[in-house]
């Protein structure tokens, strides 16, 4: 039994995670090469590795004849009676191949050959399993910077943050433990190129599934997301269980699960919102925190047109624009918020129309009870 044959392969296996099976494949292979670089032919030679003692043993087999034109294919009928008792011409004889008489140059590119079979599998092994993780969220320590890019090791191989992945403002010192988010995969002659993201908006998604345990286990799930890496981010989640609350789910107990992320994210906000199948709810829900007084959304031609008091048309619509544009995403409608001021001058929009059947209902004390000082639950009506 080669025992020491053995541990290698044992280690091998444990530290790489290449199979034995693979190994004794390459071992096969590099005596192959060897007998080749040292007779200059191998088509009649067969290697075999014992699997189980890790035993190798060469055999050729060569043709009896009378008198030998290549020592390679053909044995004396001479020579061949150390092989076998009465040999008969032109009878096929196994003869064992002493690989401890190779040459050194055979010697070398055996080795050659089983050393590049263990990277090729090792870089195999690598991309396989980073390539099951993308999509996924990864925890990686920053190595350097190269350039304007940054060096992330994740353990058996590194991966590349592209400046136009980095938010803005973030800065990373060398050793310090980061997340992202793996975009690509991609297979090289060097080994597997892996690309990673810290503004893709499924970042936020996959830190709270791991974060959030009703969302794991399916029973809250997140319908739509959007997000302006580094400012903030709106998320629309829904509830299979009624007795479930999906935005307290997610925000959890004093806001201990949110802020994990936040704090993650460097300070990025995060918004969460109700998901609503009606269009205008759901508008209503993502332009929060601003009182909307009503919407009028149209499916088909995915617009839709939002009155909100004047007190509360910037923040409406947000620094820059920013709340609407988050909003309009998130729900993928395109928004036109307009002030009550401007929405009675707009001409066709319809308001003073909307505003007439509405307030005679709130007149008659309709909507008085629950929504007489506050519009945040304004009624909502959908454009035909």
């Amino acid at each position: 039994m080669n025992k020491e044959l053995m541990e290698a392969l044992n280690i091998l296996e444990k530290e790489k995670e290449i199979s034995k099976e693979t190994l004794f494949e390459a071992i096969e292979n590099s005596l192959l090469t060897a007998c080749k670089n040292h007779f200059g032919k191998a088509d009649n030679i067969t290697v075999s590795v014992n699997r189980e003692t890790c035993d190798f043993s060469v055999v050729a087999e060569k043709t009896v004849v009378e008198e030998v034109e290549d020592d390679c294919l053909e044995i004396s009928l001479e020579d061949a009676k150390n092989y076998k008792k009465n040999p008969e011409l032109g009878e096929i004889i196994k003869v064992e191949v002493r690989s401890k008489e190779f040459g050194r140059i055979a010697t070398q590119n055996a080795k050659n050959v089983i050393l590049q079979k263990i990277r090729e599998e090792e870089r195999s092994v690598i991309y396989n399993q980073y390539f099951e993780k993308e999509k996924d969220v990864v925890t990686g320590i920053v190595q350097r910077y190269v350039g304007r890019n940054i060096s992330i090791n994740l353990g058996k191989a590194d991966a590349i943050l592209n400046e136009s992945e980095q938010v803005k403002g973030e800065y990373f010192k060398p050793t310090e433990r980061i997340k992202v988010y793996i975009l690509e995969v991609k297979s090289t002659p060097k080994g597997p190129r892996i690309l990673v993201s810290r503004t893709h908006p499924e970042l936020v998604k996959r830190l709270f599934e791991s974060e959030v345990a009703e969302i794991a286990d399916g029973t809250v799930e997140i319908m739509s997301i959007a997000r302006e890496a580094g400012s903030r981010t709106k998320m629309a989640v829904w509830s299979k269980d009624p007795n479930v609350d999906p935005v307290g789910a997610c925000v959890g107990l004093n806001g201990a699960r949110v802020n994990s992320i936040v704090e993650e994210l460097r300070g990025e906000k995060i918004d969460i919102i109700n998901w609503d199948e009606n269009p205008g709810n759901l508008i209503q829900n993502a332009l929060s925190p601003a009182k909307i007084v009503a919407v009028f959304a149209d499916p088909d031609e995915k617009t839709a047109k939002v009155v909100v008091p004047d007190y509360q048309l910037s923040l409406a619509i947000g620094k820059e624009g920013q709340n609407a544009r988050l909003a309009a995403r998130l729900t993928g409608y395109k928004i036109d918020i307009k002030s009550e001021t401007q929405a009675k001058d707009a001409e066709g929009f319809r308001y003073e129309d909307y505003m007439d059947d509405e307030y005679d209902e709130y007149e008659e004390g309709g909507y008085e009870e629950e929504y007489s000082d506050d519009y945040s639950e304004a009624p909502v009506a959908d454009e035909e």
